[in-house]
């Protein structure tokens, strides 16, 4: 099972907890989506900044995102 989690409002005018953990859950703009695995963390992210977000559950399968998830890929294809 995963979330699909969309930030509809902007960062802007907000804390600044808030604003990281909008960019934990990898949401930098408004409009992007992320498909997150459904965990207590995601969940208490997610609850967190619930004003600020759109979100459903999902049967959509989980992609890691960031540069550490690129340089890990990348590191596999190598070898």
């Amino acid at each position: 099972m995963s979330l699909k989690v969309k930030l509809v409002r902007s960062m802007s005018g907000h804390t600044e907890n808030h604003r990281e953990t909008l960019r934990g859950l990898g949401l930098t703009r408004v409009g992007k989506e992320r498909i997150l695995q459904d965990s207590p963390a995601i969940r208490g992210m997610i609850h967190k900044v619930e004003y600020l977000i759109e979100w459903s559950e999902s049967k959509e399968e989980f992609k890691p995102f960031g540069r550490r998830a690129r340089q890990k890929a990348a590191t596999k294809a190598k070898a």
